[in-house]
C-alpha cells in the first residue's frame, strides 16, 4: 500500500484498515512463532503499512488542531 492510497481513504476507513492490519500482524507473528510463516518479509510489510496509516491519522489530527 502506497502513501497516496492511504491519503485517499476517509478517517473511518483508515481506522478500520488499522484494525485489520493489526489483526494481520498478530496472525503473522503467531505463524512465525510456530514456524509456519513462509515469507518473513510479510511482517515488515504489514508493520510499514501500519506506520503509514498512523502517519496519515496523525497528520489529520494535527490539521484539525491548527484550524
Amino acid at each position: 500500500m502506497k502513501i497516496n492510497e492511504v491519503r485517499e481513504l476517509s478517517t473511518s476507513e483508515l481506522k478500520e484498515k488499522l484494525y485489520s492490519l493489526k489483526e494481520q500482524l498478530f496472525e503473522l507473528r503467531r505463524k512465525k512463532a510456530v514456524g509456519a510463516l513462509e515469507r518473513g518479509e510479510d511482517v515488515i510489510t504489514v508493520r510499514k503499512d501500519i506506520a503509514r496509516v498512523n502517519l496519515v491519522l496523525r497528520e489529520r489530527e494535527l490539521a484539525e488542531e491548527n484550524k
